[in-house]
C-alpha cells in the first residue's frame, strides 16, 4: 500500500481566550490568508495533549496565561495552505494572566480582543468554517458553547487515560 502521509490532513489547535465575552484575535501575516484574523494556535506535535498544544501555543504567540481549558469543536472540512491541508481542533479557555504580546511578528502583526458577536472580517478559513458548522444549530453561539462545555483535566502528554 503507497505512504499517502503527504496527502494527509495536519491537525491544528485553535484556541480562543476569551476575557469576559471578548475574544483574542490577532491579524494573521504568515503564509496564505494574509491579513485575515486568527485565534492564537498551531500544530500539534507528535505525543503531545491538546490541552498542552493550547497552552504552549497560547504563550509561544501571546505571552499569556490561560485557565480552565475546554474541547470546543472541530472543523468538519479540510482548508489547505502552503500545500498542506489542515484540520482544526478548537480549544475554548479564560484569560488567566498577562498582557497580550506579538511574540511572532513574522506571523502576526497584533493581538486585540474583540467581543464575541462583533468579531472582525476577514476570519481564518477554520473559524469561518466552524461559525458555519455551528449557526446550523438554532440559537448556538460560540459564548454558550464554552460556557458549556466540560472543564478538561490536565493529564500530562506521555500518560494514557
Amino acid at each position: 500500500m503507497p505512504d499517502n502521509n503527504s496527502s494527509r490532513p495536519v491537525i491544528g489547535v485553535g484556541v480562543l481566550i476569551w476575557r469576559g465575552q471578548q475574544l483574542l484575535l490577532g491579524e494573521r501575516l504568515a503564509q496564505d490568508q494574509a491579513d485575515c484574523w486568527q485565534f492564537p494556535g498551531g500544530h500539534l506535535e507528535n505525543n503531545e495533549s491538546v490541552i498542552a498544544c493550547a497552552r504552549r501555543e497560547v504563550l509561544e504567540e501571546t505571552g499569556l496565561c490561560i485557565k480552565s481549558l475546554r474541547h470546543l469543536g472541530f472543523t468538519d472540512q479540510s482548508f489547505e495552505i502552503a500545500q498542506r491541508k489542515y484540520m482544526t481542533l478548537l480549544v475554548s479557555c479564560e484569560y488567566k494572566s498577562g498582557e497580550a504580546e506579538t511574540l511572532e511578528p513574522e506571523k502576526c502583526a497584533c493581538w486585540q480582543w474583540f467581543d464575541y458577536q462583533a468579531l472582525p472580517a476577514p476570519l481564518f478559513v477554520p473559524i469561518t468554517n466552524f461559525l458555519g458548522q455551528i449557526a446550523i444549530s438554532a440559537g448556538t453561539d460560540l459564548y454558550s458553547l464554552h460556557v458549556a462545555g466540560q472543564l478538561l483535566s490536565d493529564v500530562p502528554s506521555d500518560v494514557h487515560r
